[in-house]
């Protein structure tokens, strides 16, 4: 008997290939590697990170690896919140610490569009931060 063959992550998307995208980019992002990160957009993929405005994949690539330089312990769960034929949209919580030992909750919303081969051709991201205490941590390594 074989097992069922994965769904196409490529639009357009339904509420299990939708899921499943927000939940393997959550994988990714978690690994902090910014090369395999960097690999789900396309060549000139436009960003908006908070007030940071990118194009493009090496532009990502570098922008991620300065964010898991400063953002320690960074650990992060992302929510569908909708979904289109081509787009996604996420709300999405992590945690991390700063070089001083402080403890940050970072929170927002993302939204995705998609190309058709499946590869991120935009991402908008509003991000907010607050300082929290270490024992008032969600999201432990290992932990879902």
């Amino acid at each position: 008997m074989s097992m069922p063959a994965m769904p196409a992550l490529v639009p357009p998307f339904n509420a299990e290939t939708a899921r499943l995208k927000v939940h393997m980019a959550e994988q990714a992002w978690n690994s902090r590697d910014a090369g395999r990160v960097s690999m789900a957009y396309t060549e000139d993929s436009e960003w908006r990170n908070r007030s940071v405005f990118l194009r493009g994949r090496p532009a990502i690539r570098e922008f991620l690896t300065a964010k898991w330089a400063r953002e320690h312990e960074y650990r992060l769960r992302k929510e569908l919140w909708a979904f289109g034929d081509d787009r996604i949209a996420v709300r999405f919580r992590y945690e991390w610490h700063d070089d001083a030992g402080q403890w940050w909750r970072s929170h927002g919303n993302e939204m995705w569009e998609f190309n058709a081969e499946g590869l991120m051709a935009r991402r908008f991201a509003s991000i907010n931060d607050e300082a929290i205490r270490e024992e008032d941590r969600e999201l432990h390594e290992g932990t879902r």
